[in-house]
């Protein structure tokens, strides 16, 4: 059956210069899986330069990514491949597009009960496809509605694109007052997306509007799509939501030569810090060795220690040169932390006992705020390791480091950026090292 022509209202040949319009498209009636979008639109009113702005929702169902799902939350969670934050079954996730969304995209509006329709599978080849089916020369757009952190509401963004100018990277020019422009990158695929939202709606049943008098932003070519616009993880300064940040610690073994900054240092020291510890003492300190010399010296007088101890032992020269080698995460660290334990505050009792369930406790704390130092430096782009040398060799730490009899060396931790992503965590269920009583 061949669908009723879809109907716009008329408008001028060209929009006057500064002039934008923005209207529906109606009569394309319900759409299924197998029919062509770009058929649909062929009684349209489009013209050269028009920016044709689709919804997913009809994209995914015309490519029948529609599935029976009486449990929303297993779409949800096939769709994702991470989580960035959860609340009660809100869930923000990042799909396997980049796409950093509520819900991994699946949504079960206006689509018949039992079924929730998935986000098509490359939205950028779907408006690729659609540009290609169309008489006209122009712009398409696939959008879908975000929500937004730190802002009520939602909006539509464009999460497919073709013969589309996605950006407007106006870094390097300067303003009207001949300021320099610093980090002004506009999202014009964004605003064009949310412009269209407009006169679309959600309970319009209007799934396709027409942006008239941008011409200036269609391309000839296909162009690179929405890509850009996804910010890479390296640069994300809030990549981490509150699910992921614990998981975001792991060991680093291997380190760039890009230079640590002090100052996230600082920061995750201010982290660590906030540690619970008891009888409301502050057990730990940290060490920042920043100095290349004092690392130098450091790890030198640590080895010779180890190497004695080891030959005390009746270890081979071989089995010794293996060993040292392992030490060598710190050596390649262009930065160094040494956490100590002190015990100010703590209480003496009269029975050996109380007295090392006592140093048991402030033990317990100073794992805990490296811990929470080892998290921040996650959350600062930095990785780290944190290797128990110094516990072997304190009074070679302290007279190196020129510390106070009463600091214990709890270690050390390797800082600076992975060399590489680090290997994927081995699979642990919790229910492994759960008891309930």
């Amino acid at each position: 059956m061949t669908p009723p022509p879809p109907t716009a209202p008329p408008g001028p040949e060209s929009a006057p210069a500064g002039r934008v319009e923005v209207f529906g498209v109606t009569g394309i009636g319900e759409v299924r899986p197998g029919d062509d979008i770009a058929v649909l639109l062929a009684g349209a009113d489009l013209r050269d330069g028009d920016i044709v702005v689709v919804t997913s929702k009809i994209v995914s169902k015309a490519e029948g990514r529609v599935r029976r799902a009486p449990d929303r939350q297993a779409a949800i969670a096939d769709e994702t491949v991470r989580v960035v934050a959860r609340r009660g079954d809100t869930v923000i996730s990042q799909t396997r597009h980049g796409f950093v969304m509520a819900a991994a995209g699946v949504d079960a509006s206006n689509t018949e009960p039992g079924t929730v329709l998935l986000l098509p599978e490359d939205s950028d080849a779907s408006a690729r496809r659609i540009r290609a089916g169309l008489a006209a020369k122009v712009g398409v757009i696939v959008s879908d509605t975000f929500g937004r952190p730190w802002r009520h509401g939602l909006t539509d963004v464009a999460i497919g694109a073709a013969g589309v100018t996605p950006l407007d990277d106006l870094r390097g020019g300067v303003d009207t007052h001949g300021n320099p422009l610093n980090a002004t990158v506009t999202a014009l695929a964004d605003e064009i997306a949310a412009a269209a939202e407009l006169v679309k709606g959600k309970l319009a049943g209007v799934p396709v509007a027409v942006v008239r008098g941008l011409s200036h932003l269609v391309t000839s070519d296909d162009g690179p799509g929405v890509r850009p616009l996804i910010r890479p993880a390296d640069e994300d300064m809030f990549r981490y939501g509150s699910r992921d940040v614990v998981f975001a610690r792991r060991t680093i073994r291997e380190f760039s030569g890009e230079p640590v900054d002090p100052a996230a240092v600082r920061r995750a020291v201010a982290a660590g810090i906030a540690a619970p510890a008891p009888h409301h003492t502050t057990p730990w300190r940290f060490v920042l060795v920043e100095s290349a010399g004092t690392r130098t010296k450091l790890l030198d007088a640590m080895r010779e220690a180890w190497v004695a101890d080891l030959r005390g032992d009746g270890f081979t020269e071989e089995s010794i040169a293996k060993r040292v080698r392992r030490g060598d995460v710190l050596r390649d660290a262009p930065y160094l932390v040494v956490p100590c334990l002190v015990m100010e505050g703590s209480h003496t009792y009269r029975d050996d006992r109380r007295n090392a369930s006592e140093r048991e406790m402030f033990v317990v704390a100073a794992g805990a705020g490296v811990e929470n130092f080892l998290v921040q430096l996650a959350v600062e782009g930095l990785g780290s390791a944190w290797v128990s040398s110094t516990m072997f060799c304190r009074p070679v730490v302290r007279e190196v480091l020129d510390l106070p009899d009463s600091w214990d060396p709890m270690g050390c931790v390797a800082v600076g950026h992975a060399a590489a992503p680090p290997r994927d965590r081995p699979p642990r269920d919790p229910a492994d090292f759960t008891v309930t009583r």
